[in-house]
C-alpha cells in the first residue's frame, strides 16, 4: 500500500500515527502523535501508512467496532465492547478513529458517537488543537446533564469512554455529584434509557487508576450490568471474560492492542516499568540494556540544571519536539528544586498550551517552566520528559514504600502511588531523565533506579552535538 493513502481510504485502515516520523513525515508542532492524528482527522488530510499498523492490531480492533455498532443497531441491542491494551498502544487512537468512522457521514446532524475521557487535560490539549468541543467531551459533564436523575437523552447512540478503567465509584460520584450511582450503573442505565439501541466502549489501561473513586477496576462493569437486568452482549479479549461470568460474552482478542506506539525504539518500556514497581530491579535492568542499545536513553541524575542543558541541547533547533517537567502531585521536596507541583502551583496549569505551543511561549513544556503531574500527563506524552522522584514513593531496600497521611480516603494508597509514578515514566518517545532531588532519604532510591538500568546523566555540551 502507498506511504500516502487518499482520505477515504485513510480511514479503512486504523493507522498509528506515530508513522509520520518513520517516513520523515513532519509532525504537528506539539510533537505528540495523538493530538497530531486528531488534527489530521479533523482537516481530512491523508494518513501515512507502514507495517507496524497492522502488527499493532489497530485494524482489526477498529473492524471489531464497526462489525459489532452494526449489530447493534441492526437487531436494536445494548453492547459493550472493551479495548484493553499496554501503555502507548494506541487505544485512545482507536477511539477517536471509531468516533470518526461512526459520526461524520453525509448527514452531519446525526451525531451517532461521541469520544467521552474523564481525563481533563486530554480533553483540553484535543479541543485546543482541534478548536472543537463536540467531538470531544469530558465524560463527567456529560454524566451531569444525562446520569443521575436526569431525564435527558443524548442524540448519540455509541459512547466511546477513554480510560474506562477510571470510571467513579458511587461513592465518589456521591460525594461530587450528589447520588449514589457509580459513573458505570450511569452508563449501563442510560444506555438502557436511549430508545432502540446503544453501545458504550470502553478503553481500559490496566494499572493506571491514579484517583480516588477509580480502585473498584472492571468488576463495577459486570456488577452495573448485573444490577440493571438489561440484556447486554460484551466483548472483550480473553484475559479480562472471567470478569463477566454470568453475562453474555464474546470473546474477541482483536480487542487487545499488544504493542505500543507511544515510542518508536522502545516497546519495552512499559514492561521496564512494570519490574521496576514490582522490585523486580534484576530483571528490569536486563531490559533495560537492549533499550539503551536501541537508542531509547534512560537517564538518571540528581542535578535538574544538567537535566533541563541536556533536553535543551538535545532538541536545539527542532520546534517539533516536546520535553518538559513532570512530578508526582504527591511531591513534598520537588519544589525546592524548581518543580512545584503544589496545589497552588498547578492549579492554574493550562494543558492545551503546554503542550501545544511553540518554543517561544511561555506556556510551552519545553520552556522548562510549569510542571505536570500524573494527573496532566495520563494519556499524552513528550520526546523527552525529565521526571522528578521524590519521598512520596521510596526504596526500602527491599521493596518501594509510600507514606499514608491520617486523612488519605485511598483503599490502597501505596497502589495508587505505584500506578502514578508508572504514570509518569511511560511518558517519552525518545527516553527520559529521572531527577532524584539530593536528599539522604532518597539515596536508596537513587540507587535502586541505577540497579534497574537507568545510566547515569553525565554529558557535557560540545561543538556539534553532545559528548559522554
Amino acid at each position: 500500500m502507498d506511504a500516502a493513502l487518499d482520505a477515504d481510504n485513510a480511514f479503512d485502515v486504523g493507522l498509528p500515527f506515530r508513522a509520520v516520523e518513520l517516513l520523515g513525515w513532519r509532525e504537528d508542532r506539539n510533537g505528540a502523535p495523538l493530538v497530531a492524528a486528531a488534527r489530521r482527522i479533523f482537516e481530512h488530510e491523508p494518513l501515512p501508512q507502514i507495517k507496524r499498523a497492522a502488527s499493532a492490531g489497530i485494524p482489526q480492533a477498529l473492524a471489531s467496532l464497526q462489525r459489532t455498532a452494526r449489530e447493534a443497531q441492526r437487531k436494536h441491542e445494548r453492547h459493550l465492547a472493551l479495548v484493553t491494551g499496554v501503555p502507548g498502544a494506541g487505544k485512545t487512537l482507536v477511539g477517536l478513529q471509531f468516533v470518526y468512522l461512526t459520526r461524520f457521514s453525509e448527514d452531519d446532524s446525526e451525531r451517532p458517537a461521541v469520544f467521552l475521557s474523564g481525563n481533563g487535560p486530554l480533553v483540553k490539549v484535543l479541543q485546543h488543537a482541534l478548536k472543537n468541543q463536540i467531538f470531544v467531551q469530558d465524560v463527567h459533564g456529560f454524566l451531569i446533564r444525562y446520569g443521575g436523575n436526569s431525564s435527558r437523552l443524548p442524540t448519540e447512540h455509541i459512547w466511546v469512554y477513554d480510560e474506562a478503567q477510571r470510571a467513579w465509584d458511587g461513592e465518589r460520584v456521591l460525594s461530587k455529584r450528589g447520588h449514589g450511582l457509580s459513573e458505570h450503573e450511569d452508563f449501563v442505565r442510560l444506555g438502557m434509557r436511549v430508545p432502540d439501541w446503544a453501545m458504550l466502549v470502553g478503553l481500559i489501561g490496566e494499572g493506571q487508576e491514579i484517583h480516588l473513586g477509580e480502585e473498584g477496576g472492571l468488576k463495577l462493569w459486570s456488577d452495573a450490568i448485573e444490577a440493571s437486568g438489561g440484556d447486554w452482549t460484551i466483548h472483550c479479549p480473553q484475559h479480562i471474560a472471567s470478569v463477566f461470568d454470568g453475562h453474555n460474552v464474546v470473546v474477541e482478542d482483536e480487542l487487545e492492542l499488544t504493542v505500543t506506539l507511544r515510542s518508536h525504539v522502545a516497546g519495552e518500556l512499559h514492561q521496564w516499568v512494570r519490574s521496576l514497581l514490582d522490585g523486580r530491579l534484576a530483571e528490569a535492568s536486563s531490559i533495560a540494556h537492549p533499550m539503551q542499545v536501541a537508542d531509547y536513553n534512560l537517564y538518571v541524575t540528581r542535578d535538574i540544571e544538567e537535566a533541563k542543558r541536556y533536553v535543551r541541547t538535545r532538541y536545539e533547533g527542532d520546534e517539533d519536539k516536546r520535553y518538559g517537567l513532570l512530578g508526582s502531585s504527591k511531591a513534598k521536596n520537588l519544589p525546592l528544586f524548581g518543580l512545584n507541583t503544589s496545589f497552588q502551583a498547578t492549579r492554574g496549569f493550562r494543558p492545551g498550551p503546554w503542550y501545544n505551543d511553540p518554543v517561544s511561549s511561555l506556556r510551552s513544556c519545553c520552556r522548562l517552566i510549569e510542571v505536570a503531574t500524573e494527573f496532566s500527563c495520563q494519556g499524552l506524552e513528550l520526546d523527552f520528559p525529565i521526571v522528578g522522584w521524590d519521598t512520596d514513593l521510596v526504596w526500602d531496600g527491599v521493596q518501594w514504600h509510600t507514606k499514608v497521611g491520617r486523612s488519605s480516603k485511598a483503599h490502597d494508597a501505596r497502589q495508587l502511588r505505584l500506578n502514578s509514578y508508572r504514570v509518569l515514566l511511560t511518558r517519552g518517545r525518545d527516553g527520559m531523565i529521572v531527577f532524584v532531588p539530593l536528599l539522604t532519604e532518597l539515596d536508596a532510591t537513587y540507587a535502586a533506579l541505577l540497579s534497574a538500568g537507568c545510566r547515569v546523566l553525565r554529558r557535557t555540551v560540545v561543538a556539534g552535538g553532545l559528548a559522554s
